[in-house]
């Protein structure tokens, strides 16, 4: 229901009003024209870019970051631009580029792994470049899992993905695909699965799971 404030200017027209049903058609027309204008429009890959344009070109002027976004803990800051940070979304949409160029929605070859944007694990693993301590708990699942660096990280991950409700069955069906896929890439026998398969597995479901949190971000950043 549509409301007017007080003291709202209100203005009275001559003839029928239009009713609910059509505003709504109205709008959703609306937005039916901006997906098929959208289909044939490309996206600019530079970071903090947002200009769109017809695929093939032209191609406008681009301002944009060199490096991705980072977002750690409460603070969002380029990782280009690390002496901006803001703490509130929308300051973080604000913050002025460091790089100016031609747009383009064409990737290097050396852009396929590209992070889209880097978080308190990536600023750790720049700051510290040597090997990471491991508990004895850790290391007596290692030594079960016949020397498996990957089982003690799978048994964590299990029980945190239960805590916010992705049941054991699921992770465990799940983990029994991706375990699939290796063997089947790597030629393995359908039975094995030693800490080679399980080593694998984890780099693999890691990569599943860092993938499907990018894809939220990106559509985050596309929303904002």
């Amino acid at each position: 229901i549509e409301t007017n404030s007080d003291r709202d200017d209100v203005y009275v027209c001559h003839g029928p009003s239009r009713t609910t049903s059509e505003i709504s058609a109205e709008r959703q027309a609306q937005l039916d024209k901006q997906k098929e204008e959208m289909k044939n429009l490309s996206k600019c890959i530079h970071f903090g870019c947002n200009n769109r344009f017809p695929k093939g070109g032209p191609y406008p002027e681009c301002k944009y970051h060199s490096g991705p976004p980072v977002f750690h803990e409460t603070a969002k800051y380029w990782s280009c631009c690390p002496d901006k940070k803001c703490f509130d979304f929308e300051d973080f949409l604000q913050l002025p580029t460091c790089q100016t160029g031609t747009c383009t929605d064409v990737r290097d070859d050396c852009d396929g792994g590209r992070k889209e944007f880097m978080g308190g694990c990536d600023i750790r693993e720049q700051l510290s470049g040597g090997p990471k301590l491991r508990s004895i708990d850790d290391f007596n699942r290692s030594v079960a899992a016949g020397g498996s660096e990957g089982a003690p990280v799978l048994e964590r991950l299990r029980s945190v993905m239960e805590e916010i409700g992705v049941e054991n069955e699921l992770f465990d069906q799940v983990l029994s695909g991706v375990k699939k896929e290796v063997r089947e890439k790597n030629g393995f026998g359908v039975e094995r699965d030693d800490a080679l398969v399980v080593d694998e597995a984890v780099k693999t479901l890691g990569e599943k799971l860092k993938n499907s949190m990018k894809a939220i971000a990106v559509e985050q950043l596309r929303i904002n």
